[in-house]
């Protein structure tokens, strides 16, 4: 206080008296209070830190004001446009590396692990991480693309289909309302096309894995063709056979087989009951969005399906 009194002094009056102990009074800072002339040594100093920030308010520009945090979410939208077009490209690139390999089972062992990298890839930015959560996701109708699973159908795996039967398509059907799940393979020929499936009950174990127990087969009803087409030739023991002199006894064949077609087609499927203890598996998902599926099932084999109506399966 004493300091305080020898720098105000100068300029006031000279502080009173006291004439019981002939000693200033101590209280010295009160006599100014509301002074706009000399104010307190705390009140210069509040003026001496709002100069300092106005000068660094100049120098440095204001600072931007929040509005809600609309700049953040600017500036982090273009970091997730990188990722997007990743995961299309390496769909992209999935696709055009399983062209020709008849839905892997005529996969070269280069080829196969060019999709096996690609599919790690596109596992690593799975969009979700929890299918079995994402029901509807899951629903609907997906065409097999590939599989490394060779004994899922014995005939095309030994390569033993005739060469006048092809096949069309291999598609499962999940039900997310009933938990049922199909498996379908569709056949074409020069007279008819038919299918096998067998249907199953799913049931949800983690969320990525699915528990999955067969319970009948279906053979379905022959449709036959309203016109029959055949080739030209085809190759059978190693020889090629010339079918162009048969077109005029199949073309006599054509006009029964519109008549039979419509008795046929009316017949109802054959169903099989399956009752072996052993028609379960289990089913892991490890990749899906709106169009694409990957799985994996127990012995390590792997699945991919695009979903019916993609731009993939095109």
């Amino acid at each position: 206080m004493a300091a305080s009194i020898s720098i105000l002094s100068t300029t006031s009056p000279a502080p009173a008296v006291s004439a019981r102990h002939g000693s200033p009074v101590a209280p010295v800072a009160f006599a100014f209070a509301g002074s706009t002339r000399f104010p307190t040594i705390r009140a210069a100093r509040r003026l001496t830190l709002r100069a300092v920030a106005s000068d660094a308010e100049d120098e440095w520009g204001k600072e931007p004001v929040d509005q809600g945090g609309a700049a953040a979410a600017v500036a982090e939208a273009p970091a997730e446009v990188p990722a997007a077009s990743e995961v299309t490209d390496l769909k992209v690139k999935l696709k055009e590396a399983l062209y020709g390999t008849e839905r892997g089972l005529r996969a070269s062992s280069e080829t196969r692990a060019e999709v096996i990298e690609l599919i790690t890839q596109l596992e690593a930015r799975n969009p979700t991480p929890a299918p079995t959560e994402a029901l509807t996701l899951l629903n609907g109708k997906w065409i097999l693309a590939y599989t490394s699973f060779s004994q899922l159908f014995p005939l095309l795996g030994a390569g033993s289909l005739p060469q006048l039967v092809k096949v069309e398509e291999i598609s499962q059907t999940v039900d997310s309302e009933n938990f049922t799940v199909q498996n379908c393979i569709k056949f074409s020929g020069p007279l008819a096309t038919t299918s096998v499936s067998t249907n199953a009950k799913f049931e949800i174990r983690s969320p990525k894995r699915v528990q999955i127990k067969f319970d009948e087969g279906v053979i379905g009803t022959p449709q036959l063709t309203d016109s029959i087409v055949l080739p030209e030739k085809f190759e059978f023991l190693g020889q090629n056979i010339d079918l162009t002199p048969l077109k005029g006894i199949f073309s006599s064949i054509e006009n029964a087989a519109s008549s039979v077609a419509r008795t046929i087609s009316g017949q109802p499927p054959l169903k099989i009951p399956i009752k072996t203890d052993n028609a379960e598996s289990w089913l892991l998902t490890t990749y899906l969005d709106d169009e694409l599926r990957i799985s994996r099932s127990d012995g390590s084999s792997i699945f991919v399906l695009f979903k019916e109506g993609s731009t993939l399966l095109y």
